[in-house]
C-alpha cells in the first residue's frame, strides 16, 4: 500500500485537470457566456434559500465557479478557495435537483463531495500553489 502514496501528486494532477476541465467544458462555458440574462435565470436558484436579492450576481458567481474557479482548481491555483466555491455552487445544484425533481442530484452530489475532498488532500506538488509555495520558501533562504 505504501508504494501507492508515490504516485499520490500524479493521482492529484489527474482529478484536478479532469475536475476542473470537465466543468469548464460540460457546465461552465455557456454559463459564462450567457451574460447577465444567463445569469440572472441561474441566480434565481438562490430563492429556495429565501434569498431573492441579486439574482444577476448570484448566477455569475455559479457560472464563475463552473468556468473559471473550475480551470482555476485544474491548474491547482488558489486551491482551496476555488474548491469551496465550487463546492458551495454544487450543493445548491444537488438541493436544485431533489426541490424540482428534474435531473439527478446524484451528479452534482458527487462533485460536491470530491470538491470537500480536495479540502483535505491539497492540490499535490504538480500545482501553481505549490510552484509559489517552493518559490516562497527559496526567497527566505
Amino acid at each position: 500500500m505504501q508504494r501507492l502514496y508515490k504516485h499520490l501528486d500524479i493521482g492529484l494532477l489527474i482529478a484536478r485537470i479532469g475536475m476542473g476541465i470537465g466543468f469548464l467544458y460540460y457546465h461552465g462555458w455557456d454559463k459564462i457566456m450567457g451574460g447577465p440574462e444567463r445569469w440572472e435565470g441561474l441566480g434565481g436558484a438562490m430563492s429556495r434559500f429565501g434569498i431573492d436579492f441579486l439574482p444577476v450576481f448570484w448566477g455569475f458567481m455559479a457560472a464563475f465557479a463552473e468556468s473559471i474557479a473550475a480551470l482555476m482548481i485544474a491548474l491547482g491555483f488558489l486551491f482551496a478557495p476555488m474548491s469551496i466555491i465550487l463546492a458551495v455552487t454544487m450543493f445548491v445544484a444537488w438541493t436544485g435537483h431533489i426541490a424540482s425533481g428534474q435531473g439527478t442530484p446524484g451528479h452534482s452530489f458527487k462533485n460536491m463531495m470530491v470538491l470537500i475532498a480536495f479540502l483535505f488532500t491539497g492540490p499535490g506538488k504538480y500545482s501553481v500553489d505549490a510552484w509559489i509555495a517552493s518559490k516562497k520558501s527559496e526567497g527566505k533562504n
